[in-house]
């Protein structure tokens, strides 16, 4: 009888020790916004909606621009950036979004362009917003009619089409009539989110945390 149980309680040891392992994952908040957050899990960024899943199973509650709340096996946990942010800058009424910056350097967010979700690279040296045209057919775009122009890109001067976009949001810091650069070549790979976005944003780099935020 004793033996018995032994046995049955070193299988239960053996099965929590098990699920323990499985749910184990290593998950790090890079961006928050209000319904929306950028989760690193396992090395591998997910941009995840409020109720969507990741593949690795992780499950984004909910994200109000300061903390996302997830769910692992049925378990749930608050997240915060991973770095220290500083509550004496903002106010209230203003909306503010926080990107952490990648292993590389750089601010990478989701956002969206006219209403369609995108991923931006922020870069505060380029004009305005750039993208090339294989993105812009795909958004929809009709770069064409467009005003005829020239860009520098990473194999010289390229032509391109300066249009108007109807918005450009990042969370909830949405702007509208914004210029891009439309190349006609396959660069930039990425959107460069460029100074005709943010120079209607105020911005502010904290701790290695970058603050996008409204003026009103």
């Amino acid at each position: 009888m004793t033996r018995c149980f032994q046995l049955r309680r070193c299988l239960m040891v053996l099965l929590l020790f098990f699920t323990q392992a499985v749910s184990a994952m290593d998950i790090q908040v890079r961006m928050l916004a209000r319904g929306s957050a950028l989760l690193e899990i396992d090395g591998k960024q997910r941009m995840l909606r409020d109720g969507n899943t990741s593949p690795e199973g992780v499950l984004l509650v909910s994200s109000d621009g300061k903390k996302a709340v997830i769910e692992v096996d049925g378990k749930r946990q608050a997240l915060t950036l991973t770095k220290r942010i500083a509550t004496n800058f903002t106010t209230a009424e203003k909306t503010v979004v926080r990107i952490a910056s990648t292993h590389g350097g750089h601010y990478v967010t989701p956002g969206r362009i006219n209403g369609m979700p995108v991923e931006f690279m922020i870069d505060t040296g380029a004009t305005m917003i750039a993208m090339n045209y294989v993105v812009a057919e795909s958004l929809g775009i009709d770069y064409r009619a467009g005003r005829p122009i020239m860009v520098n890109t990473a194999n010289g001067v390229a032509q391109a089409f300066e249009v108007i976009l109807n918005s450009v949001a990042i969370g909830d810091l949405e702007q509208r009539q914004i210029r891009a650069a439309v190349s006609s070549t396959e660069f930039p790979q990425v959107i460069l989110l460029g100074n005709s976005y943010l120079g209607k944003v105020d911005m502010q780099v904290d701790n290695g945390i970058l603050l996008l935020q409204s003026r009103h």
